[in-house]
């Protein structure tokens, strides 16, 4: 290696990339990031970009908050490091699963952590296969979830994922069944209603289960918003109409709020958005407001009792990981949710989410936008070849990845998903901030559009 090689280089030469579009990167080269102000990220070379995509879902309070970090440095002082194993862990695990529960949905409950929302959904599947082999019914085991939907990339979680890419890892594993996508624009068929769509998601959830029959089904995993899958809210009703469906079964449902909780759609979880009481939420991303690694399975009273009745008949509960309920990540855990709940950032959100689907609204009357959708401070642009037929533009133009190129050349950070763009800023965000996120986003698709329209 010679230093003398640009960072570009480097990172090319000795770096293994995740999703990541390869041909963007060998035209363009990496951006490589030294340090961020408050919503805004700065590279190598000094360029300045606003962060709208709040590094992953995850930065919601920017990157540099001074009580976070000093939050951080303050609990590296007292005690750097343990693990949660053997009947020992830190004061902040502590606090922080009361806090956790305090803030749930749930009037009681059990918090158990992991590094990632990949590990806690991972970790939530080996929950519900324990407990119902513990209860007598080793054949409940197969995961229901959704087409286009995301919960992670470890095996078991993205055989969870309704994506066609993990077919390449020969995922998913046996027994991983998805069932219809909720995107009423995209997947209503003619003349039919919102209301319509959602009873016919439900009729088939249902013709599932029965299929497959209720007795071998371990659970139901949903995000109230499905987020890397391009931001998708759910019909008008969904969620009232397949936890009908859920509970007939006995089909404990999983609220996956990786990036949904703690704000993300206006209310502390999208189960309270929209209005439905899981059994459980996986929790991640903006439970550090991303300055620490960290996972949590939270799960509601009444299985989180059946949960412990069958640990106790073995006397553990076989499972975990070294960082599990790292004293650092609590500490930082338990300051984020004090920022996001008590300091203004909530507020804020609530505040301009309305400026921000107006502002949106304004830029997707362009004739290749075929649909604004989203929720709080989470929102997708579907860019079409023709609007009214909702046709897509040639994959081999890759428009979304052409448009977030340029919106990162004039200084926007967005992410392309699919055919759409995604924008879901840190709660900080000012309305003079959001300006300039309309101002070269508009730009952006401008441009694009008269190269490929």
């Amino acid at each position: 290696m010679s230093v003398t090689q640009s960072w570009e280089a480097r990172a090319e030469e000795f770096s293994l990339y995740g999703f990541t579009d390869l041909p963007s990167v060998h035209d363009r080269g990496t951006v490589v990031v030294t340090h961020g102000e408050g919503p805004y990220i700065f590279d190598t070379n000094g360029r300045k970009y606003l962060d709208a995509n709040s590094g992953l879902w995850n930065m919601v309070a920017g990157f540099d908050h001074a009580g976070l970090t000093q939050a951080a440095k303050a609990q590296f002082d007292k005690f750097p490091g343990y693990h949660s194993f053997f009947g020992r862990m830190s004061d902040q695990t502590v606090l922080l699963s009361e806090k956790l529960i305090e803030v749930s949905p749930f009037d009681t409950g059990r918090v158990f952590y992991t590094n990632s929302g990949s590990e806690a959904n991972d970790t939530m599947v080996k929950m519900l296969w324990f407990l119902h082999a513990a209860e007598g019914k080793p054949q409940k085991r197969k995961i229901l979830t959704r087409w286009n939907s995301y919960h992670g990339v470890t095996a078991v979680s993205a055989s969870m994922t309704g994506k066609p890419y993990n077919s390449v890892f020969g995922l998913p594993l046996p027994g991983f069944i998805h069932v219809g996508s909720p995107h009423y624009w995209r997947f209503g068929q003619e003349g039919e209603t919102e209301e319509q769509f959602t009873a016919r998601l439900a009729a088939e959830l249902e013709a599932t289960i029965i299929k497959e029959g209720a007795d071998t089904i371990a659970g139901f995993f949903a995000e109230p918003v499905i987020g890397a899958g391009g931001v998708v809210p759910p019909p008008k009703g969904y969620f009232q109409a397949i936890s009908k469906v859920l509970a007939k079964y006995d089909v404990p449902l999983i609220s996956d709020e990786v990036i949904c909780g703690f704000g993300r759609t206006g209310s502390t979880w999208g189960a309270q958005t929209y209005d439905f009481m899981p059994d459980a939420i996986i929790s991640s991303k903006a439970l550090t407001a991303g300055y620490f690694p960290m996972g949590a399975v939270i799960i509601g009273g009444t299985l989180a009792q059946r949960l412990q009745d069958a640990i106790e008949a073995i006397e553990e509960f076989p499972h975990g990981f070294t960082a599990s309920g790292h004293p650092v990540g609590c500490a930082i855990a338990l300051k984020a949710i004090d920022v996001v709940m008590n300091e203004g950032l909530a507020d804020n959100v609530n505040r301009l989410s309305g400026r921000m689907e107006a502002g949106l609204a304004e830029i997707a009357t362009s004739a290749n936008i075929g649909e604004l959708r989203g929720v709080g401070y989470m929102w997708a642009l579907e860019a079409v070849k023709d609007r009214a037929t909702k046709t897509p533009f040639d994959g081999h133009l890759s428009v979304s990845e052409r448009i977030a190129n340029t919106c990162t050349d004039m200084g926007l950070i967005c992410r392309p998903l699919g055919q759409s763009v995604v924008l879901c800023p840190p709660f900080i965000m000012t309305e003079p901030q959001m300006d300039e996120m309309f101002e070269k986003l508009d730009r952006a698709l401008k441009k694009v559009f008269a190269e490929v329209a």
